[in-house]
């Protein structure tokens, strides 16, 4: 194992090597409860687990086995990430196979609407398609082994815990966190974002302070700065876009960046533009010229399910996102913070599994991450991103990125060559790296006229403002139609999208 960790580039943990929160009550320490029982991949006999439980003394040993186990459960997990990343430099790029072949994992696609209409999926900005193992992980859970994570000593709860707990320690590894305790489970990234904003922001923005935002942002990294603002009196200001390009004004965000700047905070990838921030430069400005206790955080909504992403890599002190965008279910996300930070800031809510201790006075709380998740957490969709994160490993985030770089640029070409009156926002692939992604307009018609009709021919894509209202205004429209793509998209349903567009719009124009 020593060996083969080395050759991968991962740090293997010692046997017996402490670790951080080992001796510590377990809400101390910010891991669950450790039991005797906390079970393994393989199931472990009951009568083993039941008698080894009621042995009151076995209580420092019981500590010891779940630490090492969730140890072991770790190093798997990044295990399994590095050599992903070390296949898929052999592979390549995904070839056309492969791609009909991930088609087959995702049992919605193989279907007609309206009768006989091949469904053409190209929704995926705003929710992706789940795999069929990731359907199997949650239905496995709810018939074998649902139960209550964290305290349960009967085997039901052993194993739902030991799943959820896996299911953290995949997701850490996936985005390069250096320990499971760094991500927290939120329901999705707009939970995450209002998570920070009412611990962190709450105890360290007032009155004089200033938030940096882009005018490209979510209304889930807005909105909640601008309801704290109404109440702590600090300024929110935003970064326009470079004219030329329509990505962000890099210069124009460094010169709103002052000494007074709290926070700087930003999406990785636009779901609209389709333009790839260029983090590291937006933080070196921000630790140039901010506030010294300045923090950083990034939207990798639409990164992470695209691109090999490492958060503490890039610097930031946060990092959020969502599951339902990278083949997990809907309500499950999480939050990734440097572990300093998570560690000074306050809950973000009370009630039960967020404690250490409740008397009639006063209550103590656990550490990260259990300080932050309150109540029964949505076990079953954690078990489904982990099962995602595997998923998404073993294709390799490399080539996923490579094979949506190029049947990105190949949308766009077709849609600026044989589309006339189309405008497509944000840079074009020769300007800048962009997401395989195209919000767009046709020349005197109205998104959702588009969408609607494009629906007949069994073609999904979005109209609206894709949750932008501020940089739709910018842009000076009410509306956009988007298509988006994912590793199951095909070259033939790029041709099937931009064919029926084309006949969509002979039929508004009478032709």
């Amino acid at each position: 194992v020593e060996a083969q960790a080395a050759k991968l580039g991962v740090r293997s943990p010692r046997p017996g090597a402490p670790r951080e929160g080992e001796g510590k009550s377990p809400a101390a320490s910010g891991l669950p409860p450790t039991r005797p029982d906390a079970l393994p991949p393989m199931r472990l006999a009951p009568i083993q687990r039941h008698a080894t439980a009621a042995s009151s003394s076995a209580g420092a040993s019981s500590q010891a086995t779940s630490t090492t186990t969730r140890v072991a459960s770790r190093f798997q997990s990044l295990l399994r990430c590095a050599s992903s990343r070390q296949v898929e430099e052999s592979r390549g790029i995904l070839t056309a196979e492969e791609v009909l072949g991930f088609r087959d994992e995702f049992p919605i696609l193989d279907q007609s609407v309206y009768g006989d209409k091949p469904l053409v999926y190209l929704d995926n900005a705003a929710t992706s398609q789940k795999p069929r193992r990731v359907l199997r992980a949650m239905e496995e859970y709810y018939e074998e082994y649902n139960s209550n994570v964290h305290r349960g000593v009967h085997a039901l709860s052993a194993k739902a815990t030991d799943r959820y707990e896996q299911a953290r320690d995949k997701v850490a590894a996936f985005v390069g966190a250096g320990s499971s305790r760094d991500v927290v489970f939120t329901r999705n990234a707009s939970e995450a974002i209002n998570l920070v904003a009412y611990t962190w922001g709450l105890d360290n923005l007032g009155e004089g302070d200033e938030v940096v935002l882009t005018v490209a942002e979510h209304h889930s990294n807005i909105v909640p700065w601008q309801m704290l603002s109404q109440r702590n009196k600090f300024d929110v200001k935003f970064a326009g876009l470079d004219p030329k390009t329509q990505s962000l004004d890099l210069d124009g965000l460094r010169n709103l960046i002052t000494p007074k700047t709290k926070l700087v905070s930003f999406g990785h990838v636009s779901n609209v533009l389709g333009s790839v921030n260029p983090v590291e430069e937006i933080v070196a400005a921000a630790r140039q010229g901010a506030h010294p206790d300045c923090k950083i955080l990034l939207d990798a909504c639409q990164s992470v399910p695209h691109m090999p992403t490492s958060f503490p890599d890039l610097g930031v002190d946060f990092a959020v996102c969502s599951g339902h965008k990278m083949c997990a279910p809907t309500g499950i996300g999480f939050l990734w913070g440097k572990p300093e930070v998570l560690e000074a800031m306050p809950p973000f809510m009370g009630g039960g599994e967020m404690i250490q201790d409740v008397y009639q006075t006063h209550s103590t709380f656990a550490k990260p991450p259990g300080k932050f998740e309150a109540g029964t957490p949505a076990i079953c969709e954690a078990i489904g991103l982990g099962e995602a994160c595997d998923y998404l490993a073993e294709i390799g985030m490399g080539r996923v990125e490579e094979f949506e770089h190029e049947i990105g640029a190949y949308m766009y070409r077709e849609l600026v060559e044989k589309i006339e009156g189309i405008k497509i926002y944000g840079p074009s692939p020769d300007q800048a790296p962009r997401a395989a992604l195209a919000a767009f307009n046709v020349e005197g018609l109205h998104a959702t006229d588009v969408s609607m009709i494009l629906d007949q021919y069994g073609i999904a894509v979005r109209s609206g403002h894709h949750c932008t209202q501020p940089l739709h205004q910018y842009l000076g429209i009410n509306a956009s139609a988007r298509a988006s793509l994912y590793l199951y998209n095909t070259k033939e349903e790029v041709d099937q999208f931009v064919s029926k567009l084309s006949e969509t719009i002979e039929f508004f124009r009478g032709g």
